[in-house]
C-alpha cells in the first residue's frame, strides 16, 4: 500500500534466531492449499526499496523465507505503482517490479499485480497537468497499456483500481475522479480487460474487512461495471487492521460474503495487523487472535481464493512510517523468529469445519465455527 521504513537488526540478533518453519514442506502456502484455498502469498520490494539501514546482512535469511516455499505467491509491495512505472510522463521503467515478477517466475510463486489507477504514489507531473477530459483519458489508457501491456500473460490478478473510496462510501475526489467522475473506473476496466484479457481484475480498498457504507460503496462499483458489461473479477480487501479493534470473525465473513454473493472472488491483498508499541504478550495474543479471525474468515467462504501479507518482516513494514508508536505488524519479528499470529494463522488454516453458507463443499447455512466460537 505505501512506502516501507526498516529498524536495524544485529548480526548478534541473526545469531539468535530460532530457526524459521520448515517452509518446503510445510509453510503458510501449504496449509492454504489444504484448506482450499489457491495461495498465500507475501509482498515483497527490491533491495533498494527495503532503505538500506544496516540490514544487509538479514537479505539472505529474508530471502530464503520469501522464495524458499514459505509462500505461494507475490505481489510487488511498490515497483507497479504509477510513482515508478510512469515517472515522467511517457517514459516507463519497469525495474522495481521486474524485480519481484522474475523471482516469483524463477521460484515458481504465482503473481498478483497491483496498482493500475491509484490517487497515491503517482508521478508527480499527474497532480500537476491541466487535464482536459480527453487529455486524461488518452493518459489512463496509455499507462493502463504500457504497464499492464509490459506484464500480459504474468499477472494472476491485477489490482486495477485502488481505494476510488472515502470511509462513507463516496467517490474519493482524486485528480481521476475531480475530471472525468466514476468514467475513469470504467475505464480503467475496460483497458485492463482489453491489454491483459486473461489476468482477474480486482477493485482493491482497505476498511471494507467488515459491513459498512465503504463495504456497501465497493459493492455499488462491482454493480455500476456489470452494468456497463464490464469484466470485474474481484474484490480485494486489504486487511491493514489493528490488533487491539473490534472487528469479529463473523463481521469479516459478512463482508466476504457480500462479494461472493455477487460471483465475484474475494482475495485478502495486503494483510498486516498492527500493534501498539513495545509489543507484549497481551498485544500479541490480541494480534494472533485477529489473524486468525481473518483468515479463518476466508477459509471458510467459498470464493475467497487466497491471503497475501503486506511482507511478512516487521522491519520491512511500512506500518511505523505511516503510525508513529505502532509497529510489529508482521510475522516475523526483526530477528526472524516468528510472532505468535504465525501459529494462529496455521490453526485458522488446519481447523477449517463445515462451511459457512456458500461454503466449500455441499455445506449449506451456517456451518460450525468451533475453533473460533
Amino acid at each position: 500500500m505505501h512506502l516501507t521504513t526498516v529498524v536495524p537488526v544485529t548480526l548478534a540478533a541473526l545469531a539468535s534466531a530460532k530457526p524459521c518453519p520448515d517452509e518446503k514442506v510445510k509453510g503458510l502456502d501449504y496449509y492454504a492449499k489444504k484448506a482450499g484455498l489457491q495461495y498465500f502469498g507475501s509482498a515483497t520490494d527490491t533491495p533498494g526499496q527495503r532503505e538500506r539501514a544496516g540490514l544487509d546482512a538479514a537479505y539472505a535469511q529474508y530471502d530464503k523465507i520469501m522464495w524458499g516455499g514459505e509462500f505461494g505467491s507475490t505481489t510487488p509491495t511498490n515497483g507497479q505503482k504509477w510513482l515508478f512505472t510512469e515517472p515522467q510522463q511517457g517514459v516507463f521503467n519497469f525495474t522495481e517490479g521486474d524485480y519481484t515478477a522474475n523471482n516469483a517466475k524463477k521460484h515458481g510463486l504465482s503473481l498478483r499485480c497491483h496498482a493500475l489507477v491509484w490517487h497515491n504514489q503517482l508521478g508527480e507531473y499527474v497532480n500537476q497537468v491541466q487535464w482536459t477530459p480527453e487529455t486524461l483519458r488518452a493518459q489512463i489508457v496509455s499507462h493502463i497499456e504500457n504497464v499492464a501491456g509490459h506484464y500480459k500473460g504474468q499477472c494472476n490478478h491485477w489490482d486495477v483500481v485502488n481505494e476510488a473510496l472515502e470511509e462513507d462510501g463516496t467517490y474519493r475526489k482524486s485528480v481521476f475522479y475531480n475530471v472525468l467522475g466514476e468514467e475513469y473506473i470504467k475505464l480503467a476496466f475496460k483497458t485492463a480487460a482489453r491489454v491483459d484479457p486473461k489476468a482477474k481484475l480486482y477493485y482493491n480498498d482497505y476498511s471494507i474487512e467488515w459491513p459498512s457504507k465503504k463495504t456497501e460503496g465497493a459493492a455499488r462499483i462491482v454493480k455500476m461495471l456489470r452494468d456497463e458489461g464490464i469484466k470485474i473479477d474481484g474484490v480485494g480487501l486489504q486487511g491493514h487492521l489493528t490488533a487491539e479493534g473490534g472487528v469479529t470473525l463473523d463481521q469479516h465473513i459478512a463482508a466476504i460474503k457480500s462479494f461472493t454473493d455477487l460471483d465475484l472472488e474475494v482475495a485478502v491483498t495486503e494483510l498486516d495487523i498492527r500493534l501498539q508499541e513495545p509489543a507484549t504478550t497481551t498485544n500479541l495474543a490480541q494480534q494472533k487472535e485477529k489473524y486468525k479471525n481473518i483468515v479463518g474468515a476466508c477459509v471458510q467462504v467459498k470464493g475467497c481464493v487466497g491471503i497475501t501479507i503486506w511482507d511478512f518482516y516487521d522491519p520491512f513494514s511500512w506500518v511505523p512510517y505511516f503510525f508513529p508508536g505502532e509497529g510489529a505488524a508482521g510475522l516475523w519479528f526483526a530477528n526472524f523468529t516468528t510472532h505468535p499470529a504465525y501459529d494462529g494463522i496455521v490453526e485458522a488454516l488446519t481447523n477449517k469445519t463445515a462451511p459457512v453458507g456458500k461454503g466449500k463443499g455441499k455445506g449449506k447455512g451456517p456451518g460450525k465455527r468451533s475453533l473460533w466460537a
